[in-house]
């Protein structure tokens, strides 16, 4: 881009509109400028400056002329287009076009900065040793390798190493306002880069920090925001005096109403209203709306906070050293208290409060309960709970994020091989409890918490349902697939699967399942050097991901070898119709207990303070306009509809595999 100097009659006209410079000569412009839209502003140091003409819209159905007005600006380069007014310093920036910055204490670049990227926090654990250089391109399953694989000493290195290096490249005595943002009323903003299509609106203090934003998914910071040595990723919105100090926000986080957060992560769609984190890592689709709730020292992934939740790390010792880990799906009631470490299994709720520590990461779907001081696990329980099956639909439907680039990777199937492995684990694990537990016993105990004996076989029997119907799922999502002439060739040659990637351990990668071993290779291709990028260790987790369908039926037809003795790729025709009639009336049960549990929401008791100055027919009545009826329900139709529908896909195949076997 080409500028000039400005000329003598430029100068006497911005002169004129009691504008002053330290210096004219280094004040240089783009053809076709004009200094009309130029007043009362003092330039210091060196200037670059662009053409500005037409309006702008500053807020939505406010438009005003572009120009820059009653500020003072050091060291910048403004490019076309801009609205600049009432900023007390605005120094060592390039401003992109169709940028409007108005009544702004100062946003200065004092020295030279990373912008928030490389900051060190301390998450998981608040004694050290699990370390994190922030940055804006952070995905869950990067921050979960870099925390969390620390028995790798050479591959956390090389990959800290990596984020280093990227961090390096972000350093710079400039900062940048991209394209369309919009920065108003604002205290005081130091060392921030800011993203295109942005708005910073009312914040008191952003220092040290990103804003990544686009126009596809533009990023909010609001009223009384203070944040320092952050990175906050496209789709954010956070006001209401949120306070963020050296923490991550991801794609599409809602934080606010005086949240605060130090030392935290927060993945895609995550939202964190009134408590506090510390060295909390938040995987995506993690939610606290409460007061009083502290989550502290804890690694969870769509993770339900209740009222006065508060976990404690440390026992007045060597400090707050420990940690715990909540799976997938779990749930905490209000004021449940866990005194860490722990680790809690997926989709798990926790209620009162417990004071010895556990382990239940082979029994998913469970209550986590205290009685009479004691902390009692019911296996498998929750598996039948419409609260459990609404918030696995619901998810896949608030992903928010818009962005050309979405950097966790997110996997929402509720049975899949990572949790039904947890299934089979916890299958043998209460068959081996029962077969051992004398009858004189009401309780055993297992990893530091107590079952009832009575619970030992009807648990298992919940999770062989369960494994059933995931077989199920699995054969006939294989065999809708089948092209062509439908042949028990064709149905064998569909279920054939590979005994390779894919079987044996999966875990979950903060949101990501993935096969063990493939996630083992990644390391070693780490620690080799042939992954040596960010880049293309982003692009090595996204093709894992990419094979994820593949891997499941590896997975699956693994578990069929195990369970039943058969090779999916040679199975007999009656075989085949087993397994899909067990998928029917495994599918059909558990889904009407889900109906069942959804029935309770409509009855008798659930209507207490329903029309509360009338009698039981006003009740009903007040109870009906309220919250409609069960019959009506849309979750219960959608359900109603879904048993149907398993009704007739078995009937379906087995009449066509039935027909194949005559």
């Amino acid at each position: 881009m080409n500028y000039r100097h400005l000329t003598r009659e430029e100068i006497n006209t911005l002169y004129d509109q009691n504008c002053t410079a330290g210096d004219w000569h280094n004040i240089t412009v783009k053809e076709g400028f004009r200094p009309e839209a130029i007043f009362n502003t003092r330039f210091y140091g060196n200037i670059k400056l662009g053409i500005f003409s037409g309006t702008i819209e500053v807020e939505k159905g406010i438009t005003k002329k572009c120009g820059i007005y009653n500020s003072h600006i050091r060291d910048c380069e403004i490019s076309d287009g801009i609205y600049i007014s009432e900023v007390k310093s605005l120094a060592n920036y390039l401003i992109e076009e169709n940028v409007a910055i108005e009544n702004v204490g100062s946003m200065d670049v004092e020295g030279e900065s990373s912008f928030g990227n490389g900051t060190e926090i301390e998450i998981l654990n608040e004694g050290g040793g699990r370390e994190l250089p922030i940055f804006d391109r952070l995905s869950a399953q990067v921050a979960y390798l870099a925390v969390l694989y620390r028995h790798d000493p050479e591959f956390s290195e090389k990959l800290l190493e990596m984020i280093r290096q990227y961090c390096a490249t972000k350093k710079s005595g400039m900062g940048r306002v991209e394209a369309g943002a919009r920065i108003l009323d604002a205290h005081i903003l130091r060392n921030v880069n800011i993203g295109g299509y942005s708005t910073i609106s009312g914040a008191s203090l952003l220092e040290e920090g990103t804003i990544m934003s686009n126009a596809a998914d533009p990023t909010y910071v609001g009223e009384g925001v203070i944040a320092k040595k952050f990175i906050i990723l496209s789709g954010s919105r956070i006001d209401s005096s949120a306070i963020i100090d050296k923490s991550f926000i991801g794609q599409c986080v809602a934080m606010g109403k005086q949240f605060s957060a130090e030392n935290s992560l927060f993945f895609a769609n995550c939202e964190a209203f009134h408590g506090e984190a510390c060295s909390f890592f938040a995987g995506p689709y993690t939610v606290t709306h409460h007061k009083s709730t502290l989550m502290i020292a804890s690694l969870c992934s769509f993770f339900n906070a209740g009222s006065g939740t508060n976990q404690s790390n440390h026992m007045y010792k060597l400090g707050p050293v420990h940690e715990g880990i909540f799976g997938r799906g779990s749930k905490t009631g209000s004021f449940a208290y866990l005194i860490l470490p722990t680790v809690v299994g997926a989709y798990t709720v926790v209620m009162g409060k417990h004071y010895t520590n556990f382990d239940t990461s082979d029994f998913p779907f469970s209550y986590i309960t205290e009685e009479k001081g004691k902390s009692e696990l019911t296996p498998a329980m929750n598996i039948f709970s419409v609260g459990t099956r609404r918030d696995t639909e619901k998810w896949p439907k608030r992903d928010k994020r818009k962005g050309p680039e979405l950097l966790d990777i997110i996997h929402f199937d509720l049975f899949n091989p990572y949790i039904v492995g947890k299934m089979v684990n916890g299958m043998t694990i209460l068959g081996d409890l029962a077969e051992k537990a004398l009858k004189t016993q009401d309780f055993v105990t297992y990893k530091g918490i107590n079952i009832n004996r009575l619970l030992l076989k009807a648990t298992r029997k919940y999770y062989e349902m369960g494994l059933k119907v995931y077989i199920g799922q699995e054969i006939i999502h294989r065999l809708q697939s089948v092209e062509g002439e439908l042949t028990m060739q064709h149905i064998r040659d569909k279920l054939t699967a590979d005994q390779g990637p894919g079987t044996g351990k999966w875990v979950e990668v903060c949101g990501m399942f993935a096969p063990k071993s493939e996630i083992d290779d990644l390391l070693l291709s780490v620690n080799s050097g042939e992954i040596a990028s960010l880049d293309k260790l982003q692009h090595k987790l996204q093709e894992i991901s990419n094979h994820y369908n593949e891997f499941s039926w590896n997975w699956c037809a693994d578990l069929i070898r195990r369970q039943y003795g058969m090779e999916p790729g040679a199975v007999e025709p009656d075989h085949l119709i087993q397994l899909i009639s067990d998928w029917k009336t495994n599918a059909l049960k558990m889904n009407n207990m889900i109906l069942k549990d959804a029935e309770k929401e409509f009855d008798i008791s659930s209507r207490l303070g329903f029309g509360v100055d009338g009698n039981e027919e006003t009740r009903d009545l007040d109870f009906k306009a309220v919250r409609g009826t069960y019959g009506e329900n849309k979750f219960v139709l959608g359900l109603q509809k879904e048993i149907q529908n398993i009704e007739a896909k078995a009937d379906y195949w087995v009449g066509r595999i039935s027909g194949l076997n005559l």
